[in-house]
């Protein structure tokens, strides 16, 4: 029913005053002007790049490595410091990154600023493991991608690695049967003697303050596998984030609930949430560049994964592994190209849209035999909304007519998004409406009926 929305959206409301009172620095107002831009946007980049990215997933003849490459490959420090010396990406242009990222419709772009090599692809004061102090490479990439990002309208975020670098002694990870599965240990090999408060204070903190003091306004502070750290100092850190820049959002990948939003991996929840979320996914089956990988998904599975999430109330955080040159590959950049031409004619379906006021189309996802997840649901469209608006997302082109569940507001006009095809014709009654659809299919990657509705 119609009136579902209205409690939807009440119910969002409610969700913004109780999570943000989740830590002594937020306030329910600052909770929920902090996040209504996230909300709103929807869509966004996420970059994996660093010195892995020079060795395009190879190392040694063996072909499937990524961004873990210092520990898949076992390769110790020295070496994988010898081999950063070589990083040297010319070709690297961050108005091209960004504007290829707007013209596909994102509204924000997260990058690594230090994974979990712990390299830093920044100029760093605090340490001398970073693309400045190492590299051939003279320039700050993060510094001329938040100008670029700045120029463009564009958010620009940062992610960091928290729990686990392989270049500092004082890193352990991992609890139980698991303790140092995720540790440097052929350079540190002994975990009982690593600290991490002392890892925290000396590159932390201070790599943390510099992404927050000398690049602009930060969107999102963007953790990632806080393992061993503390509860006192995920609060630590949240606080000092809070100090530096106010308006700055944190995912929960903090530690310990205190972050301002969930993440879901590689994966997209089979029901929604009010809280806001995220899914973050691959183009292919890799984070960073894999020259070996193509196995690439397609621009009509993409904007379903993306439609799916939106209508669930999240947003989508699609990933590309530019080279070890600085180059997005071709393939991520031209199904970036077609997405964002659907998203100039479907864009307000998704833009500031809530989540599907009815929940019969929602369903379980399941795994094709390459092991690529597909969006599958108990009716092959999915539902947002605007107000005075729901937006239908087929998956599938109906027969004849597009049955969905009873709307208690009248529907004014119903219309194809991007589509000369004028009115369609739709009867409703208290407990269906049925819309009458054109025999012979729109030729769009996922076609959009918009339903106008009375006051």
């Amino acid at each position: 029913m119609y009136k579902n929305l209205c409690l939807i959206l009440l119910m969002v409301s409610l969700s913004n005053v109780t999570f943000g009172q989740d830590a002594n620095t937020d306030t329910a107002v600052d909770q929920t002007s902090r996040m209504q831009w996230f909300r709103d946007a929807k869509f966004g980049m996420f970059i994996h790049w660093g010195v892995y990215s020079q060795a395009g997933g190879e190392w040694n003849g063996e072909t499937n490595h990524h961004e873990w490459l210092q520990l898949t490959a076992k390769i110790p420090l020295a070496e994988y410091t010898a081999f950063a010396k070589t990083f040297n990406p010319t070709q690297f242009d961050a108005d091209q990154w960004v504007k290829i990222a707007k013209d596909a419709g994102m509204q924000y772009l997260v990058i690594t600023s230090k994974h979990h090599d712990g390299f830093a692809m920044y100029d760093s004061a605090s340490s001398g493991h970073d693309i400045a102090d190492v590299s051939r490479f003279d320039r700050d990439p993060l510094k001329e991608l938040a100008d670029a990002c700045h120029r463009h309208g564009i958010r620009f975020c940062v992610y960091y690695s928290l729990g686990r670098d392989w270049e500092d002694p004082d890193v352990p990870t991992g609890r139980g049967e698991k303790i140092g599965f995720r540790s440097n240990l052929i350079d540190f090999p002994n975990e009982s003697e690593k600290d991490f408060s002392r890892y925290f204070e000396r590159k932390v903190k201070p790599q943390v303050r510099e992404l927050l003091t000398g690049y602009g306004p930060i969107g999102i502070i963007w953790f990632d596998t806080y393992e061993l750290i503390s509860k006192e100092q995920s609060a630590e850190l949240k606080a000092m984030i809070r100090e530096l820049q106010p308006e700055c959002i944190i995912n929960q990948r903090i530690g310990h609930d205190l972050g301002d939003y969930k993440v879901s991996e590689q994966k997209i929840p089979e029901d929604g949430s009010y809280d806001p979320w995220e899914s973050c996914i691959t183009m292919n089956g890799h984070w960073a560049y894999n020259k070996a990988d193509s196995d690439w998904k397609t621009p009509q599975s993409i904007i379903q994964s993306l439609v799916d999430i939106v209508s669930k109330g999240g947003n989508l955080l699609l990933n590309v592994g530019p080279t070890g040159e600085g180059i997005i590959p071709e393939p991520s950049e031209k199904r970036l190209s077609e997405i964002g031409q659907w998203m100039d004619d479907n864009g307000e379906a998704i833009y500031a849209c809530g989540p599907t006021p009815f929940g019969e189309e929602l369903g379980r996802k399941v795994k094709s035999k390459s092991g690529k997840q597909s969006v599958v649901g108990k009716l092959p469209w999915r539902a947002t909304t605007k107000p005075g608006k729901i937006y239908i997302h087929l998956f599938e082109w109906p027969d004849g007519e597009l049955v969905i569940p009873g709307i208690d507001k009248e529907i004014l006009d119903v219309y194809l998004l991007g589509h000369k095809s004028g009115s369609l014709k739709v009867e409703q009654s208290a407990d269906r409406s049925t819309i009458f659809m054109p025999k012979t299919p729109a030729k769009l990657l996922v076609p959009v009926v918009c339903l106008e509705l009375a006051e």
